[in-house]
C-alpha cells in the first residue's frame, strides 16, 4: 500500500485536518487533461485520530511518499523507482467525470480515494483506516510516455 501502517495513525489524522480547515495554498499544477500517467506530489497532510487528536505535517513525516506515480491504464498507484521503496497499490474504480479524476480502492486495511482536477492538476485524497483518518492536498503532472519524443 502507498501509504503504509507503520504511521498510518498519524497521517490519517493529517489528512482529515486539512479537509476540515481547507486548502492551505494554491499549489501551482498542470492540466491533466487526457493524460493516461501522471507524477503526483503530496504537499501537505492532515490526520485525525479517534480520541480526538489531530494535526498538521509534511507527508514523509507520515510516511506518505513524496512523489507517487499513478499509472490510470493499469490501474495503480506506485512509488517512483528513485524512491528505492517500491510501494504499488492497485486502483479498485475509476472514472473521469465532470473534468475531474476519481479513483479509490482499499488494501491492507485502509480505504483511499483520490480526486485530480483535470484543467489544474490538484489533488486531493483521503485514506481512511481503523481509528484514524488522513488527507492529502498535492499537485499533478502528466508523464510523457516513452513513445512521445521530448523537446528541450
Amino acid at each position: 500500500m502507498i501509504f503504509s501502517t507503520r504511521s498510518s495513525r498519524g497521517a490519517a489524522a493529517v489528512l482529515l485536518t486539512v479537509a476540515l480547515v481547507g486548502w492551505p495554498q494554491a499549489v501551482p499544477a498542470d492540466d491533466v487533461h487526457g493524460a493516461d500517467r501522471l507524477l503526483c506530489a503530496a504537499v501537505q497532510a492532515t490526520y485525525c485520530l479517534e480520541d480526538g487528536e489531530c494535526g498538521i505535517d509534511l507527508p514523509w513525516n507520515l510516511n506518505i511518499p513524496e512523489f507517487i506515480e499513478v499509472d490510470l491504464e493499469a490501474r495503480r498507484l506506485s512509488t517512483t523507482a528513485a524512491s528505492g521503496e517500491n510501494r504499488a497499490t492497485p486502483i479498485d474504480h475509476l472514472s473521469r467525470s465532470g473534468g475531474d479524476i476519481v479513483f479509490h480502492g482499499y488494501e491492507m486495511g485502509r480505504a483511499f480515494s483520490w480526486v485530480i482536477t483535470e484543467s489544474t492538476g490538484q489533488l486531493t485524497a483521503a485514506v481512511a483506516a481503523e481509528g484514524v483518518a488522513i488527507s492529502v492536498f498535492g499537485a499533478c503532472t502528466p508523464i510523457a510516455s516513452s513513445r512521445e519524443e521530448v523537446t528541450p
